[in-house]
């Protein structure tokens, strides 16, 4: 089992920027160098979506509404990985959500809520 720890939401004006974290607590290193994470995105009204994944060889990925203001990056000593955002624009509210996926075993972490106001 893989539990993922998340921090780092809150309230932010429109500019500012927020750095989230995700713990994988009880991994082993190996385990979590051998593992894609994600950051997904649920707003008010909408449908849950893939914000942000980091693949196994470091290769990101980013929808195109964060292109140029989200970077994705991993911390493989503090099995961590960072999503931080800056010029956060209002409809980047939502809650976010960590996820791994270990060789198609898939993981969620709580939910963390992120607003930002205009």
């Amino acid at each position: 089992q893989m539990q993922l720890v998340v921090s780092g939401g809150g309230v932010v004006q429109a500019g500012g920027s927020l750095r989230l974290s995700c713990v994988a607590s009880s991994s082993i290193l190996s385990t979590f160098l051998g593992t894609t994470m994600a950051w997904y995105r649920h707003a008010p009204g909408e449908q849950r979506e893939l914000v942000a994944r980091i693949d196994t060889n470091g290769a990101t990925m980013y929808t195109d509404s964060v292109k140029d203001r989200f970077t994705i990056a991993k911390y493989n000593p503090k099995k961590t990985m960072y999503p931080q955002m800056n010029g956060l624009k209002p409809e980047d509210t939502g809650i976010y959500y960590c996820y791994a996926d270990f060789q198609g075993i898939t993981f969620w972490g709580q939910g963390t809520q992120v607003t930002v106001s205009s």
